[in-house]
């Protein structure tokens, strides 16, 4: 194995936009990934338009997007009695030089993996081997111990980076005396259904409450014969269950009867959401979990990326965004500090503390804080919003978490691309 690759431990969302951004700046890489055979795993996500921009600068077309996602038209929150809290256009409808989209989750995987493996061929990914632990050679190197199905191995790089996910080995090897898995309260259901999109046909809504809500988006245009789309919802209950703690895995399988009590009364003439959740084939559970932020994302020549850097409640659909973003800044740096810990040290320089504040703001809801903000105003019961909330302070509100994630509209159309077209690593 070439000790000249930089080493990308984890095969995800992050990874593969690694990959795909290293092999573009001509910087060969390997990828470490623990599961023998890749499947398009999950439901939804969003890409918010700063990740569009990117993945579009790495070669994606509208096109191959439409292939696993939607383009977003709309934002709206909706109160538990159906009215309108707050809605605003998204992407291109908002005035972005790029979309929003929503994806299917493991079709946008497929398709990030297996752009990089044409281009970089099949060599450059190692699947059935997972990253346990890392150690600096005396030369700057980095060795990284390996466990697969035939026992322990071991490879070794100029770099390593650490897209493993919130169960990092790489993180915490970095920080060992980081706290546990932190858990607020809030269990989710996820799901898809094939149903008739509401609103604008591609709107993202959030309904209810902060303590009792659901999301609910297309991740498909709608079948031209039967009107109907892939609705992707997650179903949200916050409560203070100490079990739930111990339940820090993603995506186990339930039951819907197991959880439908808490919303077979959300009815409204525009939705049945009690109908939309019986719709899906199957029922994911899981806990909504984050960790603490930490003070730094290298060691050396050692440094994290995507949720081994910052697992995020996904309260502002900005998780995958910003390990897509994470990737792109890296190529940055590459290319102005070659492959060197010295990029590594200006990434996090740049990133660290910014995106640490986004966790945090997470976990105090993100956008959804707006549902905070009225129920502690009227507990959740309005006639006018406006007599609440003023639709100047609502916009005021949304602007702020916008600017904090990156992607304020005048800001992102005005700025340089992060990788100018054409560039390479020289060194």
């Amino acid at each position: 194995m070439s000790d000249d690759r930089v080493i990308i431990a984890g095969g995800g969302i992050g990874g593969f936009a690694a990959a795909l951004t290293l092999h573009q700046i001509g910087v060969p890489c390997l990828v470490i990934e623990q599961v023998a055979e890749l499947k398009p795993l999950g439901v939804g996500i969003n890409l918010q338009p700063n990740a569009v921009r990117e993945l579009m600068d790495l070669g994606f077309t509208a096109e191959d997007m439409d292939g696993f996602g939607v383009a977003a038209r709309e934002w709206a929150l909706v109160g538990r009695q159906g009215q309108e809290i707050y809605a605003e256009p998204r992407g291109t409808f908002a005035g972005y030089h790029w979309p929003q989209y929503a994806a299917h989750r493991g079709q946008f995987h497929m398709a990030l993996y297996q752009r990089f493996r044409n281009l970089a061929g099949d060599a450059s990914i190692r699947l059935g081997a997972r990253a346990t632990a890392y150690r600096v050679l005396d030369d700057g190197r980095v060795a990284v111990s390996l466990d697969t199905r035939d026992g322990a191995d071991e490879v070794t790089g100029r770099l390593l980076i650490g897209a493993d996910g919130i169960h990092s080995a790489i993180r915490a090897q970095m920080h060992p005396d980081q706290p546990p898995i932190h858990w607020g309260g809030a269990i989710l259901w996820r799901g898809t259904s094939l149903a008739r999109a509401v609103r604008t046909g591609s709107s993202f809504i959030g309904l209810g409450d902060h303590r009792h809500r659901m999301v609910i988006y297309p991740i498909s245009a709608p079948d031209p014969d039967t009107g109907l789309a892939l609705i992707n919802w997650i179903a949200e209950v916050t409560y203070d269950d100490p079990s739930a703690r111990d339940r820090t895995g993603w995506y186990n399988r339930v039951e819907i009867d197991d959880f439908i009590h808490y919303f077979e009364d959300w009815t409204y003439d525009w939705l049945d959401a009690p109908a939309l959740i019986r719709g899906a084939d199957a029922a994911y559970e899981n806990p909504m979990i984050d960790r603490d932020p930490v003070p730094t994302w290298v060691d050396g020549p050692v440094a994290l990326m995507g949720d081994a850097a910052h697992p995020m409640y996904p309260t502002g659909s900005n998780g995958a965004s910003q390990a897509i973003i994470d990737a792109r800044i890296l190529g940055a740096k590459f290319i102005e500090h070659g492959v060197t810990a010295a990029a590594l040290a200006a990434y996090n320089d740049q990133l660290c503390g910014p995106v640490s504040e986004v966790v945090l703001r997470n976990r105090g809801a993100g956008p959804f804080g707006l549902l905070n903000l009225v129920n502690d105003r009227c507990g959740g019961e309005f006639d006018d919003i406006d007599a609440v909330v003023s639709r100047d302070e609502r916009e005021e509100f949304m602007a702020r978490y916008k600017a904090a994630a990156g992607f304020a509209r005048d800001t992102l159309n005005a700025a340089a691309p992060t990788i100018a077209p054409g560039s390479i690593v020289r060194s």
